[in-house]
Formats: structure tokens, C-alpha cells, sequence
């Protein structure tokens, strides 16, 4: 049976062969971290697609172009002589053992959201960490960057106390972009936007997933409608339109 471990050496070996100065391949040396940056974005989100597609036959492929986003990450830093590939390797080993002490450790009880969010605050403390928005990823989508930032406040207890506060600070977002002029227009369309997080969230939903079924909703309807129309979508007016959807929607 073949050693798990074996794969993975073949990968860091052609990793670094493709970075080899005098062998290498031009376009992987002529690579940094910030350039392959967004293919590491993209591949994970590659990832997800594959699994809410339930193609578990693509998301071996897609899970191996992630890792090698990894390997690739992990030769540029090697070679700057900051961190190897074991490196990476050790210090999530180390932190999940950290993050689970009921199994790892020689504490008792179960883990929950509230007990795992104690355990990732003591690590953001022991980093340097002052501020409980530090560690929250500038790259990450807004949504989802909203939903964290939020939730981070919640846990010094700058919330709402209950639904109806958000709810009014969306009424009053939505009259702010009404009014507002020129410039202040993006302001307050960000102001919504960030409003609606916070009231989705006080349902206890995550906004980012919230619209990823949305769009996959709107899109899956769109296209029933444009099959209905045979091709002539477009030609329709708007009263002929909004008849289709309603009749796509009553189908599903």
C-alpha cells in the first residue's frame, strides 16, 4: 500500500524543481506571493463550488490544486528563508491540538461556538493582538467580513439586544440613501449593506451564504423563464416577464 507520505514529497519535489534557478520553469519563477495570491482565492472557491455541486470527483481535483497553492506558498518562503513546507505542517498541527483540548488535552466537557471563540481570543491575545478586530482578513468577501466584524463587537457586548434594533437601522439606512447626494451615495449603499448583515445575522444567518442561495435561486428561475421563452426572453416586455417569473416561481 502506498505511504501517504510519498505523494506528498513528489509534490514538493516538482515544486521545487519548477522553481529551480538554472531549470526551473519561467512562469513559476517568475512568481511571488502576491501574484498567485488570487489563484489561491480562486481555487477555494473552486473548492466550495465542487461541494455544493456534490462532486466529489471534481473536489479531488479542485482540492489538489489547492494544496498546491500551498506547497507553492511554502517554497517562495522557504527560499527567502522564513518557513518550510513542515513548518506550515507543524504549526496547524500544533494549533488544533491547542484548539481541542477536551481531546487532546485534559480538560473535559464538549466543544461549542462559545468555547472555541474563548480558545481563538486567548490565541489572537498570545499573538499581540489589542484590538478584537484585529485578525480579521482584509481579503475576505464583504459579507462575510461584515458578519465577523460584527460578531467580534457582539462579544463585548456591542449588539443589539434584540431584532428590533437592526431592523430600525436598516429603515433608517435605506431613508440616509434616499437623501443622500453625489458622493455620499456609495457611502450609504455601504452603510445598508452593512445594516442588513447585522439584522440577518440577529437571525442567527450568515449573510455571505445567505446570498450565495440567493443568486443560485434567481439564477436557476432566470433560466427556467429564458427555456419558457424559447430564446425570445429579451423581446418581452416587462408585464409578459414578471408573468413567467411568477410562473416559474409557482412551479418549483
Amino acid at each position: 500500500m502506498e505511504n501517504r507520505t510519498d505523494q506528498l514529497a513528489r509534490l514538493l519535489s516538482i515544486m521545487a524543481q519548477l522553481r529551480d534557478p538554472a531549470h526551473g520553469c519561467e512562469w513559476d519563477l517568475a512568481q511571488n506571493f502576491a501574484s498567485i495570491a488570487p489563484y489561491t482565492i480562486e481555487e477555494a472557491y473552486e473548492v466550495a463550488d465542487a461541494i455544493a455541486r456534490e462532486d466529489l470527483g471534481d473536489l479531488r481535483g479542485e482540492l489538489g490544486d489547492l494544496l498546491l497553492q500551498v506547497v507553492f506558498h511554502a517554497r517562495l518562503a522557504e527560499e527567502a528563508g522564513a518557513f518550510r513546507f513542515e513548518d506550515v505542517a507543524r504549526a496547524i498541527s500544533d494549533k488544533m491540538e491547542a484548539r481541542h483540548p477536551h481531546i487532546f488535552g485534559d480538560q473535559s466537557g464538549a466543544m461549542d461556538e462559545a468555547r472555541w471563540e474563548d480558545l481563538k481570543a486567548a490565541e489572537r491575545s498570545q499573538g499581540g493582538f489589542e484590538s478584537a478586530m484585529d485578525g480579521v482578513a482584509l481579503a475576505l468577501p464583504a459579507l462575510k467580513r461584515a458578519h465577523k466584524l460584527q460578531k467580534r463587537a457582539a462579544r463585548d457586548g456591542f449588539d443589539w439586544p434584540d431584532r428590533e434594533g437592526p431592523k430600525a437601522k436598516v429603515i433608517e439606512e435605506i431613508a440616509e440613501l434616499e437623501e443622500a447626494q453625489d458622493e455620499q451615495i456609495a457611502e450609504e449603499a455601504g452603510d445598508l449593506l452593512f445594516a442588513a448583515v447585522n439584522l440577518v445575522r440577529s437571525y442567527g444567518v450568515d449573510a455571505e451564504e445567505a446570498l450565495r442561495a440567493a443568486n443560485a435561486k434567481f439564477e436557476r428561475r432566470y433560466r427556467a423563464m429564458e427555456d419558457r421563452a424559447d430564446g425570445g426572453f429579451a423581446c418581452l416586455d416587462l408585464q409578459a416577464q414578471e408573468e413567467l417569473w411568477q410562473a416559474v416561481k409557482a412551479s418549483e
